[in-house]
């Protein structure tokens, strides 16, 4: 009985995941190109490019970082994940929108013409 009642809401379940609507109004997006390199050092390289526009390259690696130690008591070395990378993609008015990327032990750093410009401190 017990089993019974399990797949009664597994199927039930399921039913409310099922994709809504009609899905023949959906256009599917193809990959154009995709490729990634994985390797056991931790380092990859991956790319990828839709045909709606969108398109999105990453590379990364583990670098050696001194950070401080919980209790204070000096620094030790960690492993840090450091990656670059960029993706682009069109707006809705149709200008292509790129951001450049570093992330690593000091933190994210986007660059792109897109975004905010905090003002020039005067003093």
């Amino acid at each position: 009985m017990n089993a019974f009642v399990a797949l009664f809401f597994v199927l039930i379940a399921v039913a409310y995941a099922a994709p809504q609507g009609s899905s023949s109004n959906v256009t599917p997006v193809p990959i154009i190109s995709e490729n990634s390199n994985i390797q056991p050092d931790g380092s990859f390289q991956y790319a990828f490019e839709a045909g709606n526009g969108i398109k999105e390259e990453a590379q990364g690696s583990l670098k050696n970082v001194q950070v401080p130690k919980p209790d204070g008591s000096g620094t030790e070395q960690v492993q840090a994940l450091v990656q670059t990378g960029s993706f682009s993609y069109p707006s809705p008015d149709g200008t292509q929108i790129e951001l450049k990327y570093t992330a690593d032990e000091n933190g994210f750093h986007p660059e792109g013409t897109h975004l905010p410009v905090a003002p020039a401190a005067s003093f």
